[in-house]
């Protein structure tokens, strides 16, 4: 126990005390040691306060807290420089060592590796944040409203016709679109021009393949690429569209994953082997390293109310089409409305009773929508390029839809 919180201590002190290498012997007020020894001495503190009571322990925090307080007002008249970074990693370091005398040793490691890497990462975090404008600022606040304050207010249980509105569970659908769609522009910022369209079709496919899609068949229209390269891209996002349907897939409707991994795996496979052959035919050309998506940030509360309202239609249709038409009726309904938005389709599907539709037929109404949508991304690429400057995206989509028919034909027929 008290070799835990020695050990934490010295973690986070490696750090401080090689950030201060430069600084002189005898400035410094706490480095390696120093730290070790306040997680030592939170240790004993919490060993202290369940043996005797609370006087000792708070004496000897006191002494410790004090100590530290007078050392860093004398640094800071002697250097002049502003920063309680230090004080507070002290602080939270005498803090780890008592939770690891009040048997929570794990959650104190895992804080303790948290604080070490925060601290090992000020230049690359003031770098990021110099490059941070008010659009930025004001979007990531609206994330942590929609994710962090109105979620847990919001009840967890059936309401609404039919019972089909969990107004937990569709607000959270609101949180994973606009998360998924932060996360990418985060990730763009982050990169900018230096993954250019590889970067820019990962990031986007996490949350849109459609819109990646478009964005790059845009420019394999305006020749603003090299066109291999863009396809690479095209390809790539419609390989994490199958990856996303399979993870999405697990967590909210399981019974289906496994029919369904038979059906798009194949597919998957083929469309990450078309990527790599393409990428490789593009290698060492000269490609644009312009973002596809420019630099104004896509998070949009819109888009996403509009998603959780299409779910929540389709809620309420899909219970109806059950007590209409029996299992054949809900089966239809999530099968042409995911050929839309195969992610909503998902979320419908998972939202229904355990018992509604068997694994294959779970399977099955999700396998045609992803087969569909992966059609619909190869005329887009054809309406929108031309076939002459589109063909090299759109045929392995093209192969990769035939595959997956092939495959349900075969797999339920």
């Amino acid at each position: 126990m008290l070799l835990t919180s020695l050990l934490l201590g010295l973690l986070i002190g490696l750090q401080r005390g090689w950030s201060a290498r430069a600084e002189q012997e005898g400035t410094r007020v706490a480095g390696f040691r120093t730290f070790g020894l306040l997680g030592l001495l939170g240790g004993v503190v919490g060993i202290l306060h369940d043996r005797f009571g609370a006087v000792p322990a708070a004496l000897l925090i006191g002494g410790a807290v004090g100590a530290l307080m007078i050392g860093y007002a004398r640094a800071f008249q002697a250097k002049g420089r502003v920063s309680a970074t230090t004080a507070i990693a002290a602080l939270l370091t005498l803090c780890l060592g008592m939770m690891v005398a009040n048997g929570l040793a794990l959650i104190a490691t895992a804080l303790a590796a948290v604080i070490t890497l925060l601290l090992a990462s000020k230049q690359r975090m003031h770098r990021w944040v110099a490059q941070l404008g008010e659009a930025d600022v004001r979007a990531t606040a609206r994330f942590v409203i929609i994710a962090a304050v109105i979620l847990p207010l919001l009840p967890n249980e059936a309401l609404g016709p039919f019972d089909a509105w969990n107004p937990h569970s569709l607000w959270l659908v609101v949180v994973l679109v606009t998360g998924f769609s932060f996360a990418g522009y985060a990730a763009n910022k982050l990169f900018g021009s230096r993954l250019g369209t590889l970067a820019t079709a990962a990031i986007g496919g996490l949350y849109s393949s459609t819109a990646v899609t478009v964005a790059l068949s845009g420019r394999l229209r305006a020749e603003t690429g090299e066109p291999n390269l863009l396809a690479a891209g095209i390809n790539l996002a419609a390989s994490l569209m199958f990856a996303r349907v399979l993870i999405l897939t697990a967590i909210l409707a399981g019974s289906a994953l496994p029919a369904l991994a038979v059906s798009i795996a194949p597919a998957a496979a083929l469309s990450v082997l078309a990527t790599i052959w393409l990428l490789a035919r593009a290698s060492g050309k000269n490609a644009s390293n312009e973002p596809v998506t420019g630099s104004r940030n896509p998070f949009e509360l819109l888009p996403a109310l509009g998603f959780a309202a299409l779910v929540a239609v389709m809620a309420v249709g899909a219970r109806w089409a059950e007590s209409r038409f029996g299992d054949a009726g809900l089966a239809t309904l999530i099968a042409i409305s995911g050929s839309f938005d195969v992610d909503a389709a998902i979320v419908t599907l998972g939202a229904l009773p355990a018992d509604t539709l068997d694994p294959g037929a779970s399977a099955l109404v999700l396998a045609i929508p992803v087969a569909i949508n992966t059609l619909f991304k190869a005329g887009v690429v054809i309406v929108t390029a031309g076939w002459s400057r589109g063909k090299t995206a759109a045929l392995p989509l093209l192969a990769t839809f035939v595959a997956m028919m092939v495959i349900i034909l075969a797999q339920f027929a």
